[in-house]
């Protein structure tokens, strides 16, 4: 969906940045302009899609959970993965990774400075780096480390330094934005997240729209139409837009984000933006954020710790005020439940994140009508947080 001006989306996104910044993005713009219309670096795109990101990724029929959801008649949904799990370093994140870090060497930067939560877009990222020889700082909050402890050893393994930042994901992004603006002349910021000043959040969705149109492709080639539903876990919403960019034309599709409930909404210890936030802004752009009475951040809570963050995409909070996609949550209880649900029947291990799309099915397949073509966008793959799993069942029991 195109923005009438740039990076705005109704009264979201934006450039809320200091003076000087606002050069340096737009500089940035201009080279992602260039790159979008640039056929040499569509072609060099192509390849790293498909000879190092390992793309295209399969459309799933996942026949046993099909059969989890029929009711007593025989009757139900049929629900396919979109396995992005099955990317290189198992997540989605790398399909913008690579395509930013290209576009980084253009410009002639030294360095990548980036932030990450669960840790997948910074491997992505360290990859990307030490495949296009270039330097690679992420920020990491300290909790998260402990999380996530083998996304760390393996962005060190791929050369990456990275540097502990007290709190969560929420900080590291500050803290690498500080760092960034302390050396725009030889570091390139790379977002993983569709959050941030215009282009940031367009250069992410673009990127990670090959979701998407693989996806329309694969359908009309598996059974000749279009999905019925598109599902997706929301943190900020990269891989949520991802696969929902390339059908907000087509009304008959329905798009259906979860976001991350935590210990519940009325907890006080979730992530759910668009469920309970309000406008504001942060980060450079204005979308829905979790914010207190006096306008200070939240912090958020979700057992999937790439969901952790405050703020959300402002495309999705455009997509969420005129009602074109609907938005709902998944406990930290329901996403371990779908975790080893889609374990055990299917013997696919999702990541925590992508579990609270998969939770939602529990609601959502029970009112459709027999025979919908459901597609739930796999976004992560999950032996990242067997260990997180195991503690929770144990502090549960």
């Amino acid at each position: 969906m195109p923005a009438i001006t740039p990076g705005k989306f109704g009264k979201f996104g934006g450039k809320f940045v200091p003076e000087t910044l606002i050069a340096c993005l737009k500089e940035l713009e201009a080279e992602f302009n260039w790159a979008l219309q640039d056929p040499e670096f569509q072609d060099e795109l192509e390849i790293a899609f498909g000879d190092y990101v390992g793309r295209e990724t399969p459309l799933c029929f996942a026949e046993r959970l099909t059969n989890h959801y029929k009711n007593k008649d025989g009757q139900g949904p049929e629900i396919f993965l979109k396995r992005e799990d099955l990317n290189h370093c198992g997540a989605h994140k790398l399909n913008n990774a690579i395509a930013q870090t290209m576009i980084a060497k253009r410009m002639g930067m030294k360095s990548v400075v980036a932030a990450t939560g669960a840790g997948q877009h910074r491997v992505a990222t360290a990859a990307a780096c030490a495949k296009l020889s270039l330097e690679c700082t992420v920020f990491m909050g300290t909790s998260d480390m402990e999380k996530q402890s083998s996304n760390v050893l393996l962005m060190k393994l791929l050369g990456t330094e990275v540097k502990g930042v007290e709190g969560n994901f929420k900080d590291a992004s500050s803290q690498a934005i500080r760092e960034w603006v302390g050396n725009l002349q030889t570091t390139y910021y790379l977002t993983g997240t569709i959050v941030g000043p215009h282009p940031c959040p367009s250069m992410v969705r673009e990127f990670q729209s090959v979701i998407g149109k693989e996806t329309r492709r694969q359908a009309m080639e598996k059974w000749g139409g279009k999905p019925d539903v598109l599902l997706a876990c929301v943190g900020s919403g990269s891989n949520a837009l991802g696969i929902f960019h390339e059908f907000i034309g087509d009304e008959d599709v329905r798009l259906i984000g979860v976001e991350a409930a935590g210990f519940g909404l009325d907890s006080g210890k979730h992530a759910a933006t668009l469920a309970r936030g309000e406008v504001g802004v942060y980060h450079g752009a204005m979308s829905y954020l979790l914010q207190d009475e006096e306008g200070q951040i939240i912090g958020p809570h979700s057992i999937g710790v790439g969901l952790e963050y405050p703020g959300v995409s402002p495309e999705l909070s455009f997509l969420k005020d005129t009602g074109r996609a609907e938005f709902y949550s998944a406990t930290d209880e329901e996403a371990v439940e779908a975790y080893k649900r889609l374990s055990r029947i299917e013997g696919i291990i999702p990541s925590l994140e992508a579990s609270h799309a998969l939770a939602f099915l529990e609601k959502l397949c029970p009112t459709l009508p027999s025979g919908t073509k459901v597609i739930v966008n796999c976004s992560g793959r999950g032996d990242k947080d067997a260990a997180t799993v195991l503690n929770y069942q144990q502090y549960s029991m």
